[in-house]
């Protein structure tokens, strides 16, 4: 059974920082592409960054500069390092895994707030 479970989410001032995990079960790791979706109430999911099974990363407008992608195969996960956050990137981040277009998992998704 395949399994992604995100943490690392919660509450956090305007300018501040967090790092989200997804640790994942179930697959060979080191074979699927990992990503970080997110979705805020009333918008669609949308792609934050993505790390392929090889490193290469990818990352929304959004996310260049601030946000930083990057896995551990020998822990099975995949992290997204989060810095100056600002109301915008309140959302549920969900962790994507991928091989190819068949076999593709979500997580459960954290919930980020970003508040004063």
């Amino acid at each position: 059974q395949v399994q992604l479970v995100e943490s690392g989410g919660g509450l956090v001032q305007p300018g501040g920082s967090l790092t989200l995990s997804c640790r994942a079960s179930g697959i060979v790791f080191s074979f699927y592409d990992m990503g970080w979706y997110r979705q805020a109430p009333g918008k669609e999911r949308e792609l934050v960054a993505t790390i392929t099974s090889i490193g290469i990363t990818n990352y929304a407008d959004s996310a260049k500069g601030r946000f930083a992608i990057s896995r551990d195969s020998a822990k099975n996960t995949v992290y997204l390092q989060m810095n100056s956050l600002t109301l915008e990137d309140t959302a549920v981040y969900y962790c994507k895994a991928a091989r190819g277009l068949r076999n593709m998992y979500w997580g459960q998704g954290t919930q980020v707030t970003v508040s004063s």
